[in-house]
């Protein structure tokens, strides 16, 4: 992912390489009228295998995706990570003073606290709130809180969830504590809620002023989850998570991304320090204008792997930041620190690191078979060196870990080593206009079969305004469905595909657009027309490409198909402003399902509300043949048996 004014580059310095031929110019021929009829002959038998990995998603902490999102947790600024926040999200409740106080740290990572003053004479509860990330979603269910502190008191604390206008409290629960101010203690508590018609809420911690008047209380590392997507603790938020899970990806690419590199080298995303109790976890300044809790961690990622069945892509840090690039000696270190997060997630638990993983709960080994060297190491500087860099890091994995299938962080040969390792896959990232996307269709066409390829990024933008589209539209999903249909044709060689980016809060948005977003008001998760071609495409894939005989060149309807056994998928476009009829022939079949995403051209799933989605219908066959009627922009998937 892009940063700063490199956002919008063209990055054509990346496609046009030996092994991706450009296709400046190829293609317009969608723009012609079109006879309206199409018939598409499917063979039983032929063709070159696909790739089970194709339809993947990149993450990186961007929008505040992870903290504030997918991550459950729900309080901003919990820990008063990163430089930039001071006491953002935080206020007083009842004739209280708040401040950050660094004198009281909570660990040696969570270096300050919150400091609650009460003046003499007060007699009734007081504390602070937190308003969340632009509120605190608040529903029907079960939530669990936790918070650290120092001071001495021996009472009661009141935990509210309450409408920050409103004043309507719609969760109100108290536990007794025993606090020392000789150091901080954990409390936690669990309590019911009902729901808020709104976001606009926040999270109250009160406690008797009277017995804390003229004195403080320090208060620490907060936290408050909803439910967890299978019921994890320090989890994914369960309702974002099941959309995602409802997408079927294959692979998650991880965890950057501009985020992976740091501004500096001292910023660049510390995998050892996103491990173990959550209050040991430092954060940090990002790439992304905003402090990262480190709270979606390491092992976090790989949980999320395995509960939604999905390959982990592991991207390490290869020497290069925004700020600086190590090579040769410089990077020997980080090389080490590398085959030390490889030896925490692959070694036994009698190795240094994997008793460490042991120990913060995981025993057996993680399974990861898939490591990225680096990222966009053509861009921002990192070309010249890339190569001996990669060398380096590869050696020194293949050598201890020759099963780890490795991956180049771009696809510029001047920007490789000469010769590349066998077995290497290299990374294309594609951020492109409709048309531009469509004019790509048949990129890997004619390519050497013996070059792997993932397009680790890829998204349809409109860059005419200063930040893009602020969503997708349908001429824009339909353009990538476009570029999806060319992949999967050659999925024999195009091995791993990841939509970027994934999720966005619509209160944070620095880049447009992404798959599906929401805010803190009930109902706000809202698909974007792309998290249903996404959706159809991985849902509907066959093991085996198939031979097509048609009676039109591609353009402006566009095809795939594939098969699994005795089931049948075909993938079609229809990038074009004319109907298509289309004829489907597919040998001793019956029956099955249309998965048809249509509407006008700019029709948008805007924030909350979603007016365009996949219709599914149900198909029988006419003599083995299915009649398919293609509106303008139209995307289906026909899956038969």
């Amino acid at each position: 992912m892009k940063s700063g004014t490199v956002v919008y580059s063209s990055l054509a310095a990346a496609l046009c390489i030996a092994l991706v031929t450009c296709l400046a110019g190829a293609l317009t021929h969608h723009h012609t009228i079109s006879s309206g009829s199409v018939s598409l002959a499917v063979g039983k038998d032929g063709g070159n295998k696909s790739s089970p990995l194709l339809y993947g998603m990149m993450f990186e902490e961007m929008d505040h995706s992870g903290d504030g999102g997918i991550h459950g947790q729900l309080l901003q600024n919990n820990g008063f990570q990163g430089s930039t926040l001071g006491l953002t999200s935080y206020a007083p409740v009842g004739d209280a003073q708040i401040s950050q106080d660094i004198s009281k740290p909570v660990s040696a990572a969570i270096k300050s606290s919150l400091s609650v003053s009460v003046p003499e004479a007060v007699s009734d509860f007081v504390g602070f709130a937190n308003t969340g990330y632009n509120g605190v979603p608040v529903v029907n269910a079960t939530y669990n809180t936790s918070f650290w502190m120092m001071g001495n008191y021996t009472g009661i604390i009141n935990i509210q969830l309450i409408g920050s206008h409103s004043g309507i409290v719609y969760a109100d629960h108290n536990l007794t504590v025993q606090s020392t101010a000789m150091n901080f203690t954990q409390f936690g508590a669990t309590f019911n809620s009902i729901e808020s018609p709104d976001g606009d809420n926040e999270w109250h911690l009160t406690f008797d002023g009277s017995k804390v008047a003229g004195s403080s209380l320090n208060f620490g590392y907060i936290q408050l989850f909803p439910p967890t997507y299978h019921n994890r603790a320090n989890g994914l938020r369960k309702d974002l998570a099941k959309v995602l899970e409802e997408a079927n990806s294959t692979f998650l690419r991880f965890p950057g991304g501009n985020n992976l590199e740091g501004l500096q080298v001292d910023s660049r995303w510390k995998w050892n320090t996103t491990i173990g109790p959550l209050v040991d976890r430092p954060g940090r300044d990002s790439d992304w204008f905003y402090p990262n809790t480190d709270a979606l961690g390491l092992d976090e990622y790989l949980w999320w792997c395995e509960d939604m069945n999905m390959t982990p892509l592991l991207a390490v840090w290869a020497g290069k930041s925004y700020g600086e690039i190590l090579s040769g000696p410089d990077l020997e270190p980080f090389v080490d620190d590398i085959m030390n997060e490889l030896e925490y997630l692959l070694g036994n638990s009698t190795t240094p690191q994997g008793k460490i993983r042991a120990q913060n709960g995981r025993k057996d080994p993680w399974k990861v078979d898939y490591v990225e060297i680096g990222n966009e190491d053509d861009l921002t500087h990192g070309c010249a060196t890339y190569p001996d860099r990669f060398n380096q890091i590869y050696k020194a994995i293949h050598d201890q870990y020759p099963g780890i299938i490795l991956v180049a962080s771009n696809g510029d040969l001047n920007c490789l080593p000469s010769p590349l390792p066998e077995g290497v896959i290299i990374d294309l990232h594609l951020y492109r206009q409709p048309d531009d996307f469509v004019a790509l269709f048949n990129q890997f066409d004619n390519q050497p079969r013996n070059q792997s390829v993932m397009v680790g990024e890829y998204g349809c933008r409109n860059t005419t305004s200063a930040k893009g589209t602020y969503w997708s539209f349908l001429q824009g999903s339909c353009s990538e469905a476009v570029y999806m249909i060319g992949m999967e044709r050659n999925s024999d060689i195009v091995k791993m595909a990841a939509y970027a980016p994934m999720l966005e809060h619509f209160g944070f948005i620095s880049w447009s657009p992404t798959l599906y977003g929401f805010d803190s008001s009930p109902g706000s998760i809202t698909p974007s027309t792309s998290y249903f071609v996404q959706q159809m495409f991985a849902s509907n894939k066959g093991n085996t490409i198939l031979p097509v005989t048609s009676s039109s060149n591609f353009g402006p309807l566009y095809w795939v198909a594939s098969r699994t056994d005795s089931q049948y998928f075909v993938k079609l476009a229809n990038y074009g402003l004319d109907e298509q009829n289309v004829t489907i022939s597919i040998p001793d079949t019956h029956s099955g399902k249309l998965y048809m995403l249509a509407g006008t051209q700019f029709q948008a799933n805007q924030p909350h509300s979603i007016t365009i989605q996949t219709v599914t219908s149900n198909v029988r066959d006419d003599g083995g043949k299915y009649a398919v009627t293609m509106t303008p922009w139209a995307i289906a998937v026909l899956a038969v048996s």
